[in-house]
């Protein structure tokens, strides 16, 4: 029969008792106890942290011996006196300290665990999502899971504070897939019908605009049926912001101060406004991705007017059919990039559409170049030179159109980076994307595609090549990225009634579709609309960043795994037939 807490009230939190001698009642579970014969400690945890239980020849017998029977895990109340420690503990907060109990209660005894709760860093990941309620009593994740409580906490106040008011907008709408595919809901009332879970508020917010609301936040839960990687969970959180009578600096702006807010109360850091920006263009010509890492150098450096004068075919031949001969100097890396390393980089770059890899390996007094052969005197020195290249370096060059040698460049920059160990992980590199392409090309399909969505708002000066040549159509869209993951993207929208319809249209939406897709919110522009722009801000991004984690998982309560399941409770599952029954649903296996 386990104690229970009648008579006692908690007083303080194991991390919070003070150095102070007073009687205190404290709650939690037992981290670690060690019997050395008429001694005996127990370490007990709660989310604040660890403080230190004495039984010694003081205390009442009948409590030593009880103490005597407590296990690792199970969940203690106690009662006793505050003394100073005897050996001091610096690592831990209460470690001046430590409590005398004279009561303690057995509120609930556990099982061996399936892992050391404390430990379990090492442990299989499948089996600590199995038994995810106990990982999740380890300090490091309780710790990571109070940050995001934080942020959420510091996004409130700012936004409140800034004129925000914080509407929620329905869980269950419209199917409009645009993107990623949606989540479905079955309508029991309505057969053959069905929700869909939002992936994100975009339609209800900019109708929030139209309404006259003026300024919305909303901590918006987003779902999207999609691939899971480290960063990407099926079900997120979005700090979601709409704002009226603004153009794109004003939000930019209105940003800027959160993420400095938010960076100065959670980790008391200072970040530099406003912060920096490049365009797109910019961005793929110097690191080869719209979210680049900017916390070291190794820039993609352009030799295409070089190499289109050389007899190497490949080069000449990449520059001939209007692509680029592109190369990346890794300082002081021969030694580390071997013959054998460069041939697993050339994999790399095969692996994502690359034909090959070309390079140069300065060890000896004459670099070794795997295209020497194809090179007059003097030519290979020429490049060399103009890329800032030494003794002691390596040279990677692609040659292809664009879309295959900047991408290409830009991950084996990144490996390169973390495997030469050239990235500060202290760093927090903020930087504004701009200028996004309004259109991209899916080659599957043979369409251009939103590269935002639909709803994003082209540059005034781009409007004239919506119909004759799409790629030159920039629009007014904008990313957030922090030490390369895009925590955040926004745009003007579309308020011409006129101008949504023809954007629907070159985007191949008969008007049939249109009507039946986005109907309502072609009528609503109908009856004017204040200029308008938001953004959505990764909340579980942000998170994993500050916390210094490697995937979303360690941000996130109960996440999801690589195949969009959770181990935990073994979801989605099978249902009962009635239930299917009930919403029209036949199963075809």
């Amino acid at each position: 029969m386990n104690d229970t807490m009648k008579g006692l009230k908690r007083t303080h939190y194991c991390g919070e008792v003070p150095n102070d001698e007073q009687e205190v009642v404290v709650c939690g579970f037992a981290d670690r106890v060690r019997d050395i014969g008429n001694l005996l400690f127990i370490n007990l945890r709660d989310r604040t942290g660890l403080v230190q239980l004495t039984f010694n020849d003081e205390t009442d017998r009948d409590i030593f011996t009880k103490a005597q029977t407590v296990r690792a895990e199970d969940v203690l109340m106690v009662k006793g006196d505050v003394k100073k420690r005897e050996s001091v503990n610096d690592k831990l907060k209460t470690g001046q300290i430590e409590i005398h109990v004279k009561d303690l209660r057995v509120l609930s005894r556990a099982e061996t665990t399936p892992f050391e709760v404390t430990n379990s860093d090492k442990v299989n990941e499948e089996l600590k999502l199995k038994y995810r309620y106990l990982d999740l009593r380890n300090p490091k994740l309780q710790n990571n899971i109070i940050t995001r409580h934080n942020i959420a906490k510091v996004a409130r106040e700012y936004f409140y504070e800034n004129d925000f008011i914080e509407i929620e907008t329905p869980m269950f709408m419209k199917s409009t897939p645009e993107g990623a595919r949606d989540y479905l809901v079955p309508s029991r009332v309505h057969a053959g019908k069905f929700y869909a879970l939002p992936q994100s508020p975009q339609i209800y917010k900019q109708l929030l605009m139209i309404s006259g609301f003026d300024r919305y936040i909303q901590l918006a839960r987003c779902f999207r049926d999609e691939d899971l990687r480290a960063d990407r969970q099926p079900e997120f959180t979005q700090i979601d912001l709409e704002m009226s009578f603004v153009d794109e600096e004003d939000i930019q702006q209105c940003v800027e101060g959160f993420v400095s807010r938010l960076f100065k109360e959670i980790l008391g850091e200072d970040i530099t406004l406003p912060l920096p920006r490049l365009t797109f263009a910019d961005a793929m010509n110097r690191y080869g991705s719209d979210k680049p890492d900017t916390r070291f150098g190794m820039e993609i450096q352009d030799i295409s007017d070089w190499a289109g004068k050389t007899d190497f075919v490949v080069f000449r031949g990449a520059v001939e059919n209007g692509g680029s001969v592109r190369a990346v100097v890794a300082k002081n890396a021969a030694s580390v990039y071997t013959r054998k390393e460069i041939d697993k980089l050339t994999e790399h770059a095969k692996g994502i559409g690359a034909k090959g890899l070309a390079y140069v390996r300065w060890v000896d007094d004459a670099p070794s170049c795997s295209f020497n052969k194809f090179m007059k005197d003097g030519e290979l020195s020429q490049m060399l030179s103009a890329v800032g290249a030494q003794k002691g370096d390596v040279v990677i060059i692609v040659a292809d159109k664009d879309k295959v040698t900047l991408p290409t460049l830009g991950a084996l920059r990144l490996i390169m980076g973390k495997r030469l160990e050239l990235i500060d992980e202290s760093k927090h590199n903020f930087l504004w994307i701009t200028e996004m392409p309004f259109f991209e090309y899916d080659d599957e399909s043979g369409k251009w595609l939103a590269m935002h969505h639909p709803f994003t708002m082209p540059m005034e000066e781009c409007i004239e090549y919506l119909e004759s040549d799409p790629a030159k159509v920039r629009a007014k869209a904008w990313d957030l990225v922090l030490n390369g993951v895009e925590l955040s993207s926004g745009s003007m929208r579309i308020t011409d009634c006129a101008l949504q319809e023809k954007m629907f249209e070159l985007l191949g939406m008969g008007k049939e579709e249109i009507e039946q897709k986005f109907g309502f919110l072609v009528d609503a522009y109908k009856y004017a609309a204040p200029p308008h722009g938001g953004m959505g801000i990764g909340l579980d991004r942000i998170a994993m960043i500050i916390c210094g984690a490697q995937s979303l998982r360690d941000v996130t309560a109960f996440p999801k795994v690589q195949n969009a399941s959770e181990l935990m409770s073994q979801c989605p599952a099978e249902v009962d037939q009635a239930q299917l029954d009930e919403l029209h649903i036949k199963i075809n296996n």
